[in-house]
C-alpha cells in the first residue's frame, strides 16, 4: 500500500511539471502573485523574455508578471525609483552598477537612496565596442592605443571624437573608460562622451552623431548588418567571462514577499538554464525577434547568439573568444567579488567621491544568499560555487583585481578621477 501511495504521488508530480499548473512548484505560500519587471531591447535580456514566453512565472505560482520594455537605462532608473505603487517597477534586468549607484544615492531624485538587492546575474560576456566606418584601417582592437594619435588631433582641432555609452553609472561607460585608459586615452579629458539609449545607437552612428559606442548586442551587430561600422572588439576581449546585467529587485518589495522574489527568480534561474542550451538558441532568436521584445530582424541576434563573431574588417574571432552565457561557468551566480570590481570602477570614475566600504555595501545590496536557496530549492545544488568571490582576475593588459584589496588595484591605475583627484597620463 506505502509503496502504491508513493507511486502515485510521483506520477502526480510527472503530471503537474509535465502540464505545468500554475504554482505547482512554489515553496511556501505566496504573499502576491502580481510584480512587474523591466527589461532593455538586448539580448542578454532573454532570461526574462524566456521566463515569460515559456510560462514559467505561471509555473512558480507568479501569473501576473508583467515583464515591460523600458526606453533607456535611466527609464528603469526612474521608474524603480517609483517602484508599481506608484506606476513604476519592482525590478529590472540592470547594468550592474545600478542597483549600487540607487542603493547608494547616485544620480537619483535628490540623490535619495533607493534600497535594492541584486538576486541573480543575467550573463556573462557579449557587449561591444564598435567603431565608425572611417576608422577601419587603423588597427582598432582591444588595444585602443592606435585611436590615440586619431583623439589627440581632433581635440586639438576644438572637434574631439564623440564616443558613446547607455548609462554613466552602467558597464558600458566601464568597458568603454577601461579600454581607452588602457590605450592612453584619457575618457574624461581627450574625448567627448555621451549617454545613448541601446535601441538608438545604429540611427546615431548613421548620422555621424559619433565616432565609436560601446553597447549589448545585437546593436553591434546590426551597425555590421547595415554596413555602418565594423566591430572592434567584444568586452570578453578585455575581461574573459565577465559580468554583464544583472536582475534586481527593490529591497522593499523583496522583504515584504520574500516567497514570491524567490518564485520569480526560480523562473528567471530556469530560464537561464533554457537559454543556454544549444539546441534552443534558434527559437530563442526568433522569441527575442519578436516586435513585442526586441524587435530586430533574427540575423541581427542569431550569429552573436551562437558565437559567430566577424567584425566586419577582415577579423573573424569565432571559436577564439567565449560566447555569452546564461547559466554555464556560474555564469547566473552573483559573485560578491565581482560586485566589488563595479564598486571600484564607480569610484575610480569620481561617481564616489567619500569612498567607500566595500564589504558592507555589497553584502547590504547582494543576495546570493537567497539564489543559493533558490539553486537547491530547483535541483540544482551543484551549481552553487563553494565561494562567494571567484578570487583575483586578470584583465587583457596584464592588471589584476583583487577582490580582497579594491584600493591596491585603484592604485595601479595610470588615468583615474579618485576623491576629486584627478590622474592623467602619469600627472596629478
Amino acid at each position: 500500500m506505502r509503496r502504491r501511495i508513493e507511486y502515485i504521488a510521483f506520477m502526480i508530480g510527472m503530471i503537474a511539471y509535465s502540464v505545468n499548473i500554475p504554482g505547482i512548484f512554489a515553496e511556501g505560500k505566496l504573499e502576491t502573485t502580481k510584480a512587474k519587471i523591466g527589461y532593455i531591447a538586448l539580448m542578454d535580456s532573454a532570461p526574462l523574455v524566456i521566463a515569460a514566453e515559456k510560462g514559467l512565472f505561471k509555473k512558480y505560482g507568479m501569473n501576473e508578471v508583467e515583464v515591460v520594455k523600458q526606453a533607456s537605462w535611466g527609464t528603469t532608473r526612474d521608474n524603480l525609483e517609483l517602484g508599481s505603487e506608484n506606476g513604476g517597477i519592482d525590478g529590472a534586468h540592470i547594468l550592474t552598477p545600478m542597483p549600487y549607484a540607487l542603493a547608494l544615492g547616485i544620480n537619483t531624485k535628490g540623490n535619495k537612496p533607493v534600497p535594492m538587492y541584486i538576486l541573480a546575474r543575467l550573463n556573462l560576456n557579449n557587449q561591444g565596442i564598435s567603431a565608425a566606418t572611417k576608422y577601419k584601417d587603423i588597427g582598432l582592437s582591444v588595444d585602443s592605443s592606435p585611436l590615440k594619435a586619431v583623439a589627440m588631433r581632433a581635440k586639438a582641432d576644438g572637434k574631439p571624437l564623440t564616443v558613446a555609452m547607455t548609462f554613466p553609472t552602467g558597464t558600458h561607460n566601464y568597458w568603454l573608460r577601461y579600454w581607452l585608459a588602457a590605450g592612453g586615452i584619457d575618457p574624461d579629458l581627450d574625448v567627448t562622451t555621451i549617454v545613448v539609449p541601446p535601441p538608438q545607437m545604429v540611427a546615431n552612428m548613421k548620422v555621424e552623431t559619433m565616432d565609436a559606442f560601446c553597447v549589448g548586442e545585437p546593436w553591434n551587430q546590426q551597425l555590421l548588418n547595415q554596413k555602418v561600422g565594423y566591430t572592434a572588439l567584444m568586452t570578453q576581449e578585455i575581461w574573459k567571462d565577465h559580468p554583464e546585467k544583472s536582475f534586481a529587485m527593490r529591497k522593499d518589495w523583496v522583504d515584504k514577499n520574500p516567497n514570491s522574489a524567490k518564485a520569480i527568480l526560480k523562473a528567471v534561474m530556469e530560464a537561464q538554464i533554457w537559454a543556454e542550451k544549444a539546441e534552443n538558441v534558434k527559437e530563442m532568436a526568433k522569441i527575442l525577434s519578436q516586435k513585442n521584445w526586441v524587435n530586430v530582424p533574427e540575423a541581427d541576434i542569431l550569429p552573436r547568439l551562437k558565437g559567430e563573431f566577424v567584425y566586419g574588417d577582415g577579423r573573424d574571432m569565432t571559436n577564439k573568444i567565449p560566447k555569452m552565457k546564461y547559466w554555464s561557468s556560474n555564469a547566473s551566480f552573483p559573485y560578491k567579488s565581482h560586485d566589488k570590481w563595479f564598486l571600484a570602477e564607480t569610484r575610480r570614475w569620481g561617481f564616489l567621491p567619500n569612498g567607500v566600504d566595500y564589504d558592507k555595501v555589497v553584502n547590504q545590496v547582494n543576495r546570493a544568499d537567497i539564489w543559493k536557496e533558490c539553486a537547491s530549492e530547483i535541483g540544482q545544488k551543484k551549481a552553487i560555487p563553494k565561494s562567494d568571490s571567484r578570487g583575483i582576475e586578470t584583465f587583457f593588459d596584464g592588471v589584476k583585481f583583487d577582490p580582497n584589496d579594491p584600493e591596491g588595484y585603484l592604485n595601479k591605475l595610470a588615468i583615474k578621477n579618485i576623491d576629486g583627484k584627478k590622474t592623467s597620463h602619469g600627472k596629478k
